[in-house]
């Protein structure tokens, strides 16, 4: 069974050209001019990967994706003419999976979806058994078959890639991992944005959880990276 792609671009020079690309390497095709009929379609399950345009009439790609994550995990690829950084920065902080800058070299794009997919298979194919599903570290528990934070009995809401962060911490307590390792591991060894992104998270995370309950969760090693240890 061919995999499904969703595109949501509306430029329809862009559109046409990278669904012949996409048809001519073996994927199936859904188009979408406009964020209201994306969202509507991204919705409907049919789809394996979405290629989602920033800058769409009626919903902007921003606002689909939002909406998107509260009912599906399928990967979604940022397509954007934008190239600042919290443009970017914002795509991944609400649950994007990658992004890419128009214009694009189409062998990019195919690298990119390869790789969205094959991290959505592994994900999938990993269900972990019932005591594996919780991480501790003190008062704090995440549940990764839930997809659930909490500190005690306060909930704590956090987004995708800072959830994914965490989780990786957690799953490697008392073990200090360097930048390049959760880069690698939470973004991708594709990724191509900027380095300091893991700094720029563990201080959300900082913000969401030692910040606001007074306990110093994530510890920082100086030159190498980061650890959680009880």
């Amino acid at each position: 069974m061919a995999i499904k792609i969703l595109l949501v671009e509306d430029e329809e020079k862009i559109a046409r050209f990278t669904e012949l690309e996409l048809v001519h390497e073996g994927y199936e095709v859904g188009k979408a001019a406009d964020g209201r009929s994306g969202l509507e379609m991204a919705e409907s399950g049919k789809y394996d990967l979405c290629l989602l345009d920033i800058m769409l009439p009626g919903l902007s790609g921003l606002e689909v994706l939002r909406r998107l994550r509260k009912t599906s995990q399928m990967p979604v690829i940022m397509l954007t003419a934008r190239d600042a950084v919290m443009d970017k920065v914002s795509g991944l902080d609400m649950g994007a999976d990658d992004y890419i800058t128009k214009p694009f070299a189409i062998e990019e794009l195919l690298a990119r979806i390869r790789v969205a997919l094959k991290k959505s298979a592994l994900t999938e194919s990993a269900a972990p058994r019932k005591e594996e599903t919780l991480l501790t570290c003190g008062r704090l528990c995440l549940d990764t078959a839930r997809h659930t934070v909490f500190y005690g009995e306060t909930a704590v809401d956090l987004t995708k890639r800072e959830f994914l962060l965490l989780q990786t911490l957690l799953e490697n307590k008392s073990i200090v991992m360097s930048r390049d390792t959760l880069l690698e591991r939470v973004w991708g060894y594709d990724y191509m944005g900027e380095t300091n992104v893991v700094d720029v998270y563990v201080y959300y995370l900082r913000n969401k959880i030692d910040d606001v309950f007074g306990e110093k969760i994530i510890h920082t090693v100086r030159g190498i990276g980061y650890v959680i240890k009880d």
